[in-house]
């Protein structure tokens, strides 16, 4: 019995210890390089091809509106109806429509309240509070009070949150187009307390709003290939999927207001000055920026409110929305652009009110020019008439032609002086260049926001980096550098890029800086610039006008550069693996000669390296019985372990009897031969870069491709043989991988100079001393302000 219950436990133990192995190896031969295609990526179709092109049956939607809309400046509402005229492209029979009603995420009772969560601390922000407060008392929400046909019919609707769903007596079929209209009003947040994509901003001291008008009317829901009705409820992160269109665009405003919007302006002896006229006809050749609007002018109508109306129109086609802004407060400059690439003049226009200067009819148009003189040259050539950046309420926010974007000066109360930090400057020039690129990424390049924001939040931020260093020497960018991205590459707190808009954790991080970094690497250390511009051109052509996704990108990056990126796109934009290549060790080795008499020699050298303890040596010191008995000695004393023997010399001329020349020869190569080990620790597989020093003082880059862990992506090593003397070996030595822990980058490892901070223990409370402190008065608070560098 005995006997078979060692037994089993010998098969378990062996069982368990083959399974371990198993699990080893198949761990270590993990493929990083296996083909997207075969598990992640779509089957291409007709309407996609293998390629990343469009398809020969590719097909979308198209959304015709024509829209007059009424701001109400003293009830600050928006008034407004629209005709839309939608054709059915797909080769489906639709029952049904789908419409965004973006604006239904203010209402008290959104999916987007009731999905607000706060932190487990007990603080927060001021301005989270007041937002909290303001949205109990804010009436926010369409007011839908018409949705008929074209002959004036009641259509059957229902409203679901942000999605209204309109039912079709009769489906429109393949190539048929419908007629409708909707008739809406809604109140216009205040855009400075709830965090929003358009608003309103009141100026205290004058009385007067500028107007932010975005997502403000029902707009089509995309229907694609492949996904159908994109009808996701917005709950505030995942933005728009659209449908191209045209729209022709009547505002009614206040008289004295300035309006500009998306389109080109139809009717401009109707709502502007002939001096007005004439000078945005001087701007269009001009070499600098033109006041359209001077702050003289503005300043005449801010203390009076106009009590008539002007109605501004504009047209835009092929755009996928549309938004505006009008307030009495706006300056306006302008200049016209021409563009070699397509011989048409962009004029590029700012709006601001006397608030935003000197820094904004400084930088705006400017940044506005340059953004598309880049953007031109690596993505595809802007085709609009108009490019517009206008300061209000709103942060950063882009539409066609026309964007939102905040930074301003301070104002100092006490002496009227307006002054800027070095953050305001760079912010200002940095949102311009962001929310005009955006023109590209996604108002021409039309992906899907709603599900995928790093396509265009990464690409745009990857395109603005090259912008910002175009624009002056050490532009302090934020996310183009490797190293920038290395915190959040080793946090925790993460989610692969690939993950639904609305489920993103460190939403700047993951969608902007990751994925403007990883493109950012794929041109400069993998790809090369000549490859990748070719190939971002290329994506940014065969989609212009049309809805990618991210099997496209992938597949046209690599159909047009001829290089097979699976493994980059899986690593940085499916998982939450990071770089950390560590260089374990590095060993010396030279050619064994076989020469018994060289190699011997060489052992004798090695041996007599070993390191001799004290106690040892005082050994040595002692008499020993052989000095005394010297007949103990004998033959082994005479010849120690390494003298070589006649067989050893036989072996020796018998192995070069059968060696060809060339392998005599190599067995006398003198080169020293390093193996360096490397080890894969973050997971992330990359190119390893290299920097070898050696003894002379020289240096030596080696570059290996990821495909270097395509047998184990553990562990690896790398063979160098040179003449030379390594002295150190140094990983990625210029920081182009975001490798996150630089400790295990040196061989031999280096110890890094820093700081060791010294502290004051906290002083006790003195609550009499406290209480016999002078009580400070509001003036004595005014003198001593203005103390503080806003720089610091």
């Amino acid at each position: 019995m005995k006997k078979y219950f060692l037994m089993g436990i010998f098969a378990f133990l062996s069982s368990i210890l083959a399974q371990s192995a198993l699990a080893q190896t198949a761990e270590q031969l993990t493929d990083k390089f296996r083909q997207l295609s075969d598990e992640v990526l779509p089957t291409p179709n007709v309407y996609r091809t293998a390629s990343g092109a469009p398809g020969h049956k590719y097909w979308q939607q198209q959304a015709d509106y024509v829209i007059d809309v009424t701001l109400d400046d003293d009830k600050q509402r928006i008034v407004a109806s629209a005709k839309i005229k939608y054709y059915n492209n797909s080769p489906d029979s639709l029952t049904y429509l789908w419409i965004q009603l973006d604006q239904n995420r203010f209402a008290h009772d959104s999916n987007g309240q009731k999905a607000n969560f706060a932190s487990t601390k007990p603080k927060a922000d001021y301005g989270i509070l007041r937002q909290n407060l303001y949205q109990k008392t804010y009436d926010g929400g369409y007011k839908i009070s018409a949705v008929t046909d074209s002959g004036g019919a009641d259509l059957k609707y229902i409203i679901n949150d942000t999605m209204m769903r309109i039912d079709l007596a009769s489906p429109l079929r393949p190539g048929q187009k419908m007629n409708f209209a909707i008739d809406w009003s809604y109140n216009i947040l205040d855009a400075k307390i709830i965090r929003a994509r358009g608003g309103k901003e009141f100026f205290k001291e004058d009385g007067n709003y500028i107007y932010e008008i975005a997502q403000w009317f029902p707009r089509m829901a995309a229907y694609s290939d492949y996904d159908g009705w994109t009808n996701k409820q917005f709950l505030g992160n995942g933005e728009f999927t659209l449908e191209f269109g045209d729209y022709d665009v009547s505002i009614t405003v206040p008289a004295d207001h300035i309006v500009t919007a998306t389109g080109t302006l139809q009717n401009p002896k109707d709502v502007l000055t002939s001096t007005q006229r004439d000078r945005l006809k001087k701007a269009k050749t001009a070499k600098t920026p033109v006041m359209i609007v001077t702050t003289e002018d503005a300043a005449t109508k801010l203390d009076k409110r106009a009590k008539t109306t002007k109605t501004w129109r504009f047209k835009a086609n092929n755009v996928r929305d549309f938004a505006f802004a009008s307030s009495r407060k706006f300056l306006w400059d302008a200049q016209g652009y021409y563009q070699p690439e397509n011989g048409k003049t962009v004029m590029a226009m700012s709006f601001y009110p006397e608030e935003g200067n000197p820094i904004w009819e400084k930088y705006s148009t400017q940044a506005i020019i340059h953004t598309l003189e880049v953007y031109n040259r690596y993505s595809l050539v802007y085709p609009y008439p108009v490019a517009i950046s206008v300061n209000g309420p709103v942060g950063g926010m882009e539409y066609p032609m026309i964007c939102f974007n905040g930074p301003r000066p301070t104002l100092d109360k006490k002496t009227g002086k307006k002054t800027y930090s070095r953050r305001t400057k760079y912010g200002l020039i940095s949102v311009i260049i962001h929310e005009v690129g955006h023109n590209y990424f996604p108002m021409i390049v039309n992906s899907d926001e709603r599900q995928w924001t790093w396509m265009d939040e990464g690409l745009n931020s990857f395109l603005q980096n090259l912008a910002e260093e175009e624009w002056e020497t050490d532009y302090p960018t934020r996310r183009a550098e490797p190293y920038q991205i290395v915190n959040y590459m080793k946090s925790t707190k993460q989610v692969p890029i690939m993950t639904n808009s609305e489920s993103i954790l460190q939403f700047g991080n993951n969608a902007y800086g990751k994925p403007a970094i990883a493109l950012r690497i794929l041109r400069e250390s993998i790809l090369g610039r000549e490859l990748f511009d070719f190939a971002f051109r290329e994506y940014s052509q065969r989609w212009k006008f049309k809805r990618p996704t991210p099997s496209d990108f992938f597949r046209t990056m690599e159909d047009a550069s001829g290089v097979d990126l699976d493994w980059f796109w899986r690593g940085w934009f499916y998982t939450t693996e990071h770089v950390d290549i560590s260089l374990d060790n590095v060993r010396l080795f030279n050619v064994n000669t076989k020469d018994p008499e060289i190699e011997e020699v060489f052992k004798r050298v090695k041996d007599a390296e070993r390191g001799i303890t004290p106690a040892r040596l005082a050994d040595k010191e002692r008499q020993m019985r052989t000095d005394r008995f010297p007949e103990l000695l004998d033959f082994y004393n005479e010849h120690d372990k390494f003298t070589v023997t006649n067989k050893q010399r036989n072996k020796y001329t018998s192995l070069l009897k059968g060696l060809k020349d060339w392998q005599k020869d190599m067995l006398t190569v003198k080169s020293n031969i390093y193996l360096m080990d490397f080890s894969n620790k973050g997971g992330l597989v990359m190119p390893i870069f290299l920097e070898v020093s050696y003894a002379d003082g020289s240096k030596e880059e080696i570059r290996m491709n990821a495909e270097i862990w395509r047998k184990n992506a553990k562990n690896v090593t790398r063979m160098l043989v040179t003449e030379k003397t390594v002295t150190s070996v140094t990983v990625d030595p210029y920081m182009e991988t975001a490798d996150t822990n630089l400790d295990n980058n040196y061989f031999p490892r280096r110890i890094e100079q820093s700081r060791f901070e010294l502290i004051k223990g906290k002083k006790r409370r003195d609550m009499m001393k406290g209480f016999a402190t002078k009580l400070k008065s509001d003036k004595d608070d005014d003198d001593k302000k203005d103390t503080t560098d806003e720089d610091k």
